[in-house]
């Protein structure tokens, strides 16, 4: 009760809601992500009152976590990676006329996960960080492999297996171009030294996700006009589906979970929560195509990764995560090195500051709640004055991550790519998440491999790893045995 009263002081309640709304702000801004926002405010914490400080910084964390989903939900413009599955379904019902019931549905998962996962780790921290150790770079690979699982799950009747296979090698493809982290030898940067650190993410997404979009609109002579029956009723208080709490608590459970591992972050924990749901759902049809339930799942993943990555950030000092990094330094800086000692010597710091990243969930829930109705008529903007307008803010959030002219023009080849695959009825969804999950997957096969002197039998060997293993058949074999079924039938015809 005594650290929670000093959560619930005037100074502390008004650094949570700045922190909270500067998120949600640097989260709705494609290319401006948490861990940028938190890496430049870490040295300004320094002369703050260090529980003030920390309380900042994990406002900042919430909020913008949760931002991301705006701009994926009403332009199909992640603002973060993390937000990627969210656009996947929020997008289509934004275009429906449901952007306020898809806003709605997000900052509630978003709330749950957030809170469920801060409240994991208030009560559990030391002993899940001592389990997260036996989590080690053969399982980080099968991770990797259960996100790419969904690739499978992404084909549909719109896009083939064979193609949307393709789009994810595609994407992995295109992941290796850099340098290698085991031997530090450059791969396919054709000699330019905007590329020796790899392809940035960023700049794919704005292309292939809100590039794409606006060139599409701009294309198109007769443009399908919006419900705006539906949307006018978002001013009234839309229902959430009925149903839609499993899978928030399916999308928070996951996220938790994969937030806790060292090294992995909120994006495989959206996706493979995304594909969870799709496995359980008893509309898969739907995904794809608009599903509040696909929403539902990836908000509550990603946020959950909040209270996750921090477990084993401030219990053994291994970041969860790059934002939990950041936060990590800020520690540091106040002295406050991580381990036993931060729920010890220094528990009148680190106990209000975890309360109040609860109080830091709750104020991005009442924020996205009051606006959401006036946010979602961005969908009634007519194509004249939303193309220029996004695509200025796409040229912008590609420059903004490292000051580079290149990212634009990175961005520009990645929507003139992109919209050349979609054309050709690949998918843009498999392609992202090989693009992304490539990455982990590589790092923890070439560790693996490594640690195991060569032999892939380390793959199968610990308890995690069969489970694993277990889980991505699951994961597998469904949306398998109904490709066959869908091309028997196309036969049979």
């Amino acid at each position: 009760m005594e650290y929670l009263s000093v959560v619930f002081t005037l100074p502390a309640l008004l650094t949570i809601l700045i922190g909270t709304f500067a998120g949600v702000v640097v989260g709705g801004m494609p290319g401006l992500t948490a861990t940028m926002a938190v890496g430049l405010l870490v040295p300004f914490t320094y002369t703050m009152d260090p529980t003030l400080g920390l309380m900042l910084l994990g406002g900042i964390y919430c909020g913008a976590m949760y931002g991301g989903s705006i701009p994926a939900i009403l332009l199909n413009t992640p603002g973060t990676p993390a937000a990627v599955a969210t656009a996947i379904e929020g997008y289509p019902m934004s275009r429906r006329g449901e952007g306020g019931l898809a806003l709605k549905t997000s900052v509630v998962a978003s709330f749950t996960g957030g809170t469920f996962s801060v409240f994991i780790l208030l009560l559990f921290a030391p002993l899940l960080a001592r389990q997260a150790l036996n989590f080690g770079p053969a399982e980080t690979f099968l991770l990797a492999i259960m996100g790419l699982a969904g690739i499978i799950s992404i084909a549909d009747e719109n896009t083939s297996l064979i193609k949307a296979l393709l789009s994810g090698i595609l994407g992995m493809i295109i992941a290796v171009v850099g340098t290698d982290d085991m031997s530090g030898s450059l791969r396919y940067t054709a000699g330019l030294v905007e590329l020796i650190d790899g392809v940035d993410f960023m700049p794919a997404l704005i292309g292939l996700f809100s590039m794409i979009q606006m060139l599409e609109l701009a294309g198109q002579r007769d443009h399908a006009p919006i419900d705006t029956s539906a949307l006018g009723g978002a001013r009234k208080r839309a229902k959430l589906p009925k149903g839609i709490g499993k899978f928030m608590a399916l999308g928070s459970g996951t996220g938790t979970v994969i937030g806790i591992l060292p090294g992995e972050g909120a994006t495989i924990a959206a996706f493979i929560s995304y594909n969870f749901a799709k496995q359980v759902s008893k509309a898969k049809a739907m995904f794809g195509k608009g599903n509040p339930e696909g929403v539902a799942a990836a908000e509550a993943g990603n946020n959950g990764c909040v209270g996750g990555s921090l477990v084993p950030t401030i219990t053994l000092g291994i970041p969860g995560n790059s934002v939990a990094a950041a936060l990590m330094g800020a520690f540091i800086i106040h002295g406050m090195i991580p381990g036993p000692e931060l729920f010890t010597i220094y528990a009148d710091r680190t106990y209000p500051f975890i309360l109040s990243m609860f109080v830091a969930n709750v104020t991005f829930l009442i924020i996205g709640l009051a606006f959401a109705p006036y946010l979602a008529r961005i969908a009634l903007i007519p194509p004249s004055v939303m193309v220029p307008v996004v695509c200025a803010f796409a040229v912008l959030g590609s420059y903004a991550l490292n000051q580079s002219v290149f990212d634009i023009y990175l961005m520009i080849a990645f929507a003139v790519f992109g919209l050349l695959l979609k054309k050709l009825g690949f998918s843009l969804e498999g392609l992202i998440l090989g693009l992304i999950l490539g990455p982990i997957a590589e790092g923890g096969f070439s560790q693996g491999m490594i640690i195991g002197k060569g032999s892939p039998t380390i793959f199968f060997q610990s308890e995690i790893a069969k489970v694993m293993w277990l889980i991505i058949l699951v994961l597998l074999l469904p949306p398998l045995v109904s490709h066959i079924r869908r091309l028997r039938g196309t036969k049979a015809r």
